[in-house]
């Protein structure tokens, strides 16, 4: 009896463990998953400045940054005829720690779909700010049920630029020195003259850093009023913006193409955009093309936003992105036909000039560095005192001692 016991336990044990084995390993198992590079790598990416400057970068503005998105099933292969939706959000917002574009912080960048016949999608985008981006991407078959569709989260880590940290460095330290000024001035024994409250000397320098602290907040206040106006006096802000020199809808060599959407868009927030081929006699969708959109910055000439890819069902291209430098852009689409099919004409495009709305960043925003570099300055003033205070017992100990021999 004890035996059928001992026997049944040990049997109960194999069975959990080898449940416990079999649930591990399928865990373990590899998933359909999304891949994400980079052309150029992450690493060597930079985000966009305000204006490219000879100082913080190389006096251009670079290419975007290739984005590639490959569908792949468990056994590491392809995904054929897929379809994948891509929503990238740019780094969250940090009250204390802001980027080049507070407004663009936690917001969405691009939200678009595409068919991807080999399972891989790319797009072209500036990043403007440091940090890390999300990417959410949902894949999903073309073919009901062919594959089990795929949802995943993906970040991208841009760093800063080097040479930022290293300027800022350079700046703390002049802070500090005049702090250090100061309160080396200030901390010593100086005489006072009858109907004084202070040593001329505390006083001309405490004068001298009030005037600088008026300064820098006019200096803080005029030059966001004007950036905002110049971003109000822009065409298309209060004037007519000049045509892009291409239509917006065409009809050609047995096709008709439109482009439509948002007219305008301000810096922070999506606009919406969509282009749509037909045939004009029948009304009929056309899928069997090549879109190219590209999105350009016109006052210097940069790419924001880069995409090649074919139309859905419907013969259309639907996106959402952010303009996040308030200027117009020019976003133009290209039509050709695909490699190998009956459909042949010449290339031919579309265009439309966008004008984008400038946002000043709110004042707490512009205060934060204000305060950051005030503080500094009073670190350097406070440690200049303590300096001078542990000096000044020194002096006062020698003095009195040497005039009391030169008395006796």
């Amino acid at each position: 009896m004890t035996l059928l016991k001992w026997s049944k336990l040990i049997g109960a044990i194999c069975m959990i463990g080898i449940i416990l084995y079999a649930s591990i390993g399928l865990g373990q198992s590899p998933q359909p998953s999304v891949r994400l590079t980079t052309n150029p790598p992450i690493n060597q990416v930079q985000p966009l400045e305000a204006e490219a400057t000879t100082v913080l970068g190389s006096g251009h503005y670079n290419p975007p940054v290739q984005l590639m998105l490959q569908a792949v099933d468990a056994q590491g292969q392809s995904l054929k005829d897929a379809k994948i939706h891509l929503q990238l959000f740019t780094p969250p917002k940090n009250p204390w720690f802001t980027t080049d574009f507070p407004i663009v912080e936690g917001t969405k960048l691009l939200d678009i779909e595409g068919n991807a016949p080999t399972g891989q999608l790319q797009v072209q985008q500036t990043l403007p700010i440091r940090g890390t981006y999300q990417l959410q991407v949902a894949v999903t078959p073309l073919v009901a049920n062919a594959f089990q569709p795929i949802q995943q989260k993906l970040t991208l880590t841009l760093p800063e630029n080097s040479l930022k940290f290293r300027y800022f460095g350079i700046l703390v330290v002049i802070l500090l020195a005049v702090g250090l000024l100061g309160g080396w001035v200030i901390g010593g024994r100086q005489a006072i003259q009858p109907g004084e409250i202070a040593p001329q000397q505390v006083r001309l320098l405490l004068s001298g850093l009030i005037i600088v602290a008026i300064a820098a907040l006019l200096w803080v206040n005029i030059s966001a009023e004007l950036a905002e106006s110049h971003h109000m006096s822009m065409p298309g802000m209060g004037e007519e913006l000049p045509p892009s020199g291409k239509p917006a809808k065409l009809q050609s060599q047995g096709l008709y193409m439109q482009l439509s959407g948002d007219q305008s868009a301000t810096v922070g927030q999506p606009a919406r955009l969509q282009v749509s081929v037909s045939d004009p006699k029948t009304s009929q969708p056309v899928t069997d093309v090549v879109l190219k959109v590209t999105t350009t910055q016109l006052e210097n000439n940069w790419v924001a936003f880069a995409y090649e890819g074919t139309p859905d069902s419907n013969g259309k291209l639907v996106w959402e992105q952010e303009f996040f430098d308030g200027a117009p852009h020019s976003v133009v689409v290209d039509v050709a036909p695909q490699a190998n099919v009956t459909r042949q004409f010449q290339p031919f495009q579309v265009a439309e000039n966008i004008p984008v709305e400038g946002v000043a960043p709110p004042m707490h925003v512009r205060l934060i560095s204000l305060t950051y570099f005030t503080g500094i300055v009073v670190i350097g003033l406070l440690l200049g005192l303590w300096l001078r205070q542990r000096q000044t017992p020194r002096t006062g100990l020698t003095v009195p001692s040497l005039q009391l021999k030169i008395k006796n």
